[in-house]
């Protein structure tokens, strides 16, 4: 299978991306980024290197292990498994999140991300693991069989 160039350098971007190289985003997002995950939506790639920065400052660790790519055109697919390590979740364990991106590459620059979003369970990443509220989302999930 043919590997996309732009996409294998964005997912080796995102794997390498921590407090120290959030300035480096302009590489592979456009200005005007649209980024929208379960939990934020970000717009403009200087809003999107302040959340980073913030988001990466008390990180012990994370990792992507990337799974399947796809690109057709403009629009590509990745499907991951998020490997967090926050001290104020779960303990400071290791948290594993499965998920997708849509990432949208410039028509006029296709090696840059226009628009990106993440899909994830967010009780998964963040509710499940605090000290109160976690208990009761276990509890909620196991009663709806999931």
């Amino acid at each position: 299978m043919h590997r996309d160039p732009a996409l294998e350098a964005f997912c080796a971007f995102f794997n390498k991306l921590d407090k120290t190289c959030t300035k480096k985003l302009y590489m592979f997002y456009t200005g005007d980024v649209s980024f929208v995950d379960p939990l934020h939506r970000i717009e403009g790639r200087e809003a999107l290197e302040a959340y980073f920065t913030t988001l990466y400052e008390n990180v012990t660790s994370c990792r992507f292990d990337f799974h399947h790519r796809q690109r057709q055109g403009d629009t590509a697919f990745v499907t991951w498994t998020m490997q967090l390590v926050h001290p104020r979740l779960d303990g400071g364990r290791t948290i594993a999140v499965e998920g997708c991106s849509r990432l949208d590459f410039a028509p006029e620059d296709a090696g840059r991300v226009a628009r990106h979003r993440d899909y994830f369970d967010a009780g998964a990443l963040v509710y499940e693991h605090l000290p109160l509220l976690g208990g009761a989302v276990r509890l909620v999930k196991h009663r709806l069989g999931r």
